[in-house]
């Protein structure tokens, strides 16, 4: 098949949902001919290492700068705009009239049976009624907001929260609606969507992990007693997260473990998560680091302690791969084919985390028990060399109906 890959990122071998568009390009580029229509930054830009193994990957690859940062400045004002004209703020940022200017150009060049659209946010443009509408939800984005707005407490917050999900949620059904298939990446989404759209085609891809890249002897020591948080930091539930760990379980960590140390390791922290290093013993915000692996494999125990979220996190596949143990709420776990008390520790209330984090720092055999199960599981149900192959398999039947319709 000849397929068109849109993601509103540059996919890349690192960063949540920028690695996962990275290794399903990997995965289609092995059987079909990709090319790839991607939003980039100025710091993506400058990426050209990642550029080059793209160009290799793909027949073609285009990229569009994106106004984010712009956008940034006045994001207040964005919102109000939004509001005003009765839109969705998200959708906005992620429609442009230059992408669908190029995206016309690629389909007039070649005909493509497939258009893969990375999230549902990316799924507006306009295509041919011939070619294949694939929507890949690496969340369902209308109940991520939902759940913001049922954990916010300030009141303008909460209403515009409220609001963006009721708006996203119509739309974001509709676009789904009208795609051939939508993809998940876990049955508990699966099941969600197929009860909101019973006669549509929605199938699971789990969100993997390198498997290679955490290797049990990986050349660094594991410093006694340090915990680690991973992940994005100006995305809401990661930043939500640490602030909700720092108030509620990290002093009580520290008064039980005195020499207990915390890396928040992520690119773009806000600078209410930068304070915590200055602000709270024993902390420190790394920002943008080049590689995560030295840094959580040389930690003792990882945590996810998430409250709001959608679905799955990359975060505690790698943790799990590089067999750290790893403490995580409901949520910061939900998806995952996990057993709690044999893969990882779960913990729902700031008691209850730090009696965990504590425990698994005071036992060195109840961790390696943890990571031993957690690195099996992930090899057997989390490889994106399997993730890919699934992806495949759906891809193969669907063009098999074709052919015989």
């Amino acid at each position: 098949m000849k397929l068109l890959m849109l993601t509103p990122n540059l996919p890349s071998p690192t960063g949540g949902a920028n690695a996962r568009n990275y290794h399903l390009l990997q995965a289609l580029a092995r059987k079909h001919t990709v090319s790839l229509l991607a939003f980039v930054n100025s710091a993506e830009l400058e990426a050209g290492t990642v550029m080059a193994h793209l160009q290799s990957l793909t027949h073609e690859l285009q990229v569009i700068p994106h106004v984010m940062n712009a956008i940034n400045k006045t994001k207040r004002l964005q919102q109000f705009v939004s509001v005003a004209r009765g839109q969705s703020y998200l959708l906005d940022l992620h429609m442009s009239l230059e992408v669908q200017d190029t995206l016309d150009a690629m389909l007039a060049r070649e005909h493509y049976d497939g258009v893969i659209f990375e999230s549902s946010l990316m799924a507006g443009y306009t295509l041919p009624a011939d070619v294949l509408a694939i929507i890949d939800q690496h969340n369902i984005e209308h109940e991520l907001l939902q759940r913001i707005y049922q954990r916010e407490k300030a009141s303008l917050r909460k209403w515009y929260n409220w609001r963006e999900s009721r708006i996203l949620k119509r739309i974001e059904m509709a676009y789904c609606r009208k795609a051939d298939i939508v993809l998940v990446v876990s049955e508990r989404e699966r099941l969600l969507l197929k009860d909101l759209l019973p006669e549509q085609m929605i199938e699971v891809v789990p969100n993997g992990v390198d498997i290679a890249a955490f290797h049990e002897d990986y050349p660094v020591q594991e410093v006694p007693d340090q915990i680690i948080f991973t992940g994005t930091m100006d995305y809401y539930p990661n930043t939500h997260a640490v602030l909700y760990f720092a108030k509620h379980c990290w002093p009580r960590i520290r008064e039980q473990v005195l020499t207990a140390t915390w890396l928040i390791v992520g690119k773009n922290p806000p600078l209410e998560v930068q304070r915590l290093a200055a602000n709270l013993p024993g902390v420190t915000v790394t920002g943008t680091v080049p590689d995560v692996r030295p840094y959580l494999m040389s930690s003792a125990v990882a945590i996810a302690p998430i409250q709001v979220g959608s679905g799955t996190r990359l975060k505690i596949l790698e943790a799990l791969a590089a067999q750290k143990a790893v403490v995580s709420t409901t949520i910061g776990c939900e998806g995952l084919v996990v057993v709690p008390g044999e893969h990882l520790a779960v913990a729902d209330t700031p008691e209850t985390f730090v009696q965990a984090v504590v425990t698994l720092l005071r036992n060195p055999h109840m961790r390696s028990t943890y990571g031993q199960a957690g690195r099996a599981l992930v090899e057997a149900e989390y490889s994106w060399e399997w993730c890919g192959s699934q992806l495949l398999r759906i891809l193969a039947e669907k063009e098999s109906v074709l052919l015989c319709s």
